[in-house]
């Protein structure tokens, strides 16, 4: 019999991402200088930005309110996705991965507004005169979590029969 339960093992990679997430914008923080790329590969920079609205900047200039309410929605979901995770089978693994990933990346964003006020963005993608939002692990975490996600949802069911 195991001594944890199966969702522990799950918690560790959300708590692996929050840690990678933490640890990136620190580093961040610390060497890079606020909105001055640093080329690393063609069409792609670092670049420390701080983003006070949700994905893609949304509400970023809305006068405040939205850090609690951004606070909110991410304790929300963490607690969803964790009671989530708590009741998976053990071979839904793929589900599972896919929920750790995504409360990860929810909990790592969610520090940054209790703590900071913003998000810490750092990962800057473009093409010529066209840039992508800046992001970060967590957001990245998310993103793939919500792939993985459905993924799952389309083949799971075509697996199990």
């Amino acid at each position: 019999m195991a001594v944890f339960p199966a969702s522990f093992k799950w918690l560790a990679v959300a708590v692996l991402v929050v840690v990678l997430d933490q640890l990136t914008k620190h580093l961040a923080e610390t060497y890079l200088g606020y909105a001055e790329p640093l080329p690393v590969l063609p069409s792609f920079n670092l670049t420390l930005l701080y983003n006070p609205g949700a994905a893609f900047s949304f509400l970023s200039d809305a006068g405040g309110w939205q850090r609690w309410f951004f606070v909110a929605v991410s304790l929300l979901a963490s607690l969803a996705l964790g009671l989530w995770l708590s009741k998976l089978r053990a071979g839904q693994w793929r589900l599972a991965l896919a929920l750790s990933l995504v409360l990860g990346g929810a909990l790592g964003n969610l520090i940054d507004r209790l703590w900071l006020g913003h998000v810490v963005d750092f990962i800057q993608v473009y093409y010529r005169d066209w840039y992508f939002p800046a992001f970060n692990i967590a957001d990245s975490a998310i993103t793939v979590g919500a792939v993985v996600l459905i993924w799952d949802s389309i083949f799971a069911r075509h697996e199990a029969e």
